[in-house]
């Protein structure tokens, strides 16, 4: 998927999380603010939760997946603390709300990057089925 419209979807979802999630509150709420959030989220779930996974994979094992909830909620956390460096972060009232936030940030993301699914991918599925 295009770089462009990845961070789109990703600044769509955290305007979701903000909107849905009552203890996330936008220190900026400007659609900059969230295009650098997403910007930054990106960054983070591209370099820092596979390292994540693979130091807690036994955990993740363990408990049958659900521990990448918390992982999720680490990115989110993570995000948000870069962002407040840069003065674009989030209000995140705690670990759950933090937790829901991610949890409304990951789905909201699969949602629309399945409606956005790009043609490379399109291409590659109708190669396969020839």
């Amino acid at each position: 998927m295009n770089l462009l419209v990845r961070i789109i979807l990703n600044a769509v979802a955290l305007y979701v999380a903000v909107l849905v999630v009552p203890g996330i509150q936008a220190s900026d709420p400007s659609i900059a603010s969230y295009l650098w959030l997403a910007l930054i989220f990106g960054f983070v779930n591209a370099l820092v939760k596979p390292f994540m996974k693979l130091v807690s994979c036994g955990l993740i094992a363990l408990t049958l997946g659900l521990f990448t909830l918390v992982i999720n909620t680490l990115m989110f956390l993570l995000t948000n603390w870069i962002g407040s460096q840069f003065g674009i972060g989030l209000t995140i009232d705690g670990f759950w709300a933090a937790f829901f936030g991610g949890l409304v940030v990951s789905v909201v993301s699969f949602i629309l990057g399945g409606i956005f699914d790009d043609d490379d991918k399109k291409k590659r599925r109708k190669r396969r089925q020839d």
